[in-house]
């Protein structure tokens, strides 16, 4: 729970749970307390002398007791503070590497999606590398007939920013050599950052496109889609990949109107065998979304935190309260 102001409140994952017998003092002092004011009223009414009708009775007698109240309430929290309790908290990968792969093919130039499909992927891919997580080795590879590799993986995402405003379409559509182009620049990138084999950065390849494969013709060859998603998983580097498009998609050669429906069927294969995901897309948000989810898988990492600061806060305030109260209660600040 996360209280504005305060911060998390977490009761979970005691690094010292010995605190927490501590937990039983307020009640002890408690009931001192009340034991303590009964014989006090006592004493009191003992040598106090009759009440006369003609006097109004004490203002707020009740009152006086909310300062000790709050005192004691507030050892609560300080008492779960010492306690050290901690919650999950997202903690940025810094040496991840992320290489985007982007269909350059004729077909992505379709107006199903304004202004053009690769107008709109442009867009969407620029908006990921403005905002991933900044120690991400970001990448860049263009692929059609090809694939080129336009900027090597580098923490500098403004590179790749600037080379995705200059993508051309060309013809046909090679995508197992531009996933073995990603895998061969994930390999370079990691032997330059060194470690031992079991500390490699994580690495994910995220392939955006909008149609089958057509060269090779056989996605199983051994250039072909299929395979390079096996090279992919055996490599322990995931596939993800985006179908972009509608299946209302058409582009204009000549003087006739061809359709480029979108095909998703290959993408997903490839997710399925490297050990990736896969997701549809209609529209730039939908994009945005699906690179959502690519940051929230590879830029970040889930550990353990602490959480105790926002106990220290609330047993603070409780604290301060109670003093303030005493002190206007006691009467003893200027009027």
């Amino acid at each position: 729970m996360t209280v504005p102001g305060l911060g998390p409140l977490s009761l979970s994952g005691f690094e010292s749970p010995g605190w927490l017998m501590l937990l039983a003092a307020p009640a002890v002092l408690l009931v001192a307390y009340v034991v303590a004011a009964h014989r006090r009223r006592r004493r009191l009414a003992r040598f106090a002398p009759a009440p006369s009708a003609s006097l109004p009775p004490p203002r707020g007698p009740r009152l006086r007791h909310l300062p000790a109240a709050l005192l004691l309430l507030s050892l609560v929290p300080l008492t779960l503070a010492v306690a050290q309790p901690s919650q999950d908290i997202r903690v940025p990968r810094n040496r991840a590497v992320v290489m985007l792969v982007i269909d350059v093919s004729r077909s992505m130039g379709a107006t199903d999606v304004p202004p053009t499909r690769l107008q709109a992927a442009e867009q969407a891919a620029s908006d990921y590398a403005r905002h991933v997580t900044p120690g991400v080795n970001l990448g860049l590879i263009s692929f059609a007939g090809s694939a080129e590799v336009l900027v090597a993986p580098n923490p500098d995402h403004d590179l790749t920013v600037a080379a995705l405003g200059k993508l051309q379409l060309a013809d046909s559509t090679a995508t197992g050599q531009a996933i073995f182009a990603a895998l061969q620049s994930i390999q370079t990138v990691n032997a330059v950052l060194g470690g031992p084999h079991d500390q490699t950065p994580p690495a994910r390849i995220v392939v955006l496109s909008d149609g089958e494969e057509n060269h090779p013709d056989k996605p199983d060859a051994p250039q072909g889609a299929y395979t390079a998603a096996r090279a992919a998983r055996a490599a322990g580097v995931p596939v993800t990949t985006i179908a972009f498009g509608t299946p209302q998609g058409h582009v204009a050669m000549g003087d006739q109107s061809v359709p480029v429906p979108v095909g998703d069927q290959m993408m997903k294969t490839v997710a399925q065998l490297s050990g990736g995901q896969t997701s549809t897309a209609a529209s730039v948000d939908d994009l945005d979304q699906a690179f959502d989810k690519v940051d929230d898988q590879l830029g970040y990492q889930t550990e353990r935190g602490p959480a105790s600061t926002g106990w220290l806060r609330l047993g603070a305030v409780f604290a301060f309260a109670g003093a303030l109260l005493a002190l206007v209660i006691g009467r003893r600040l200027p009027v």
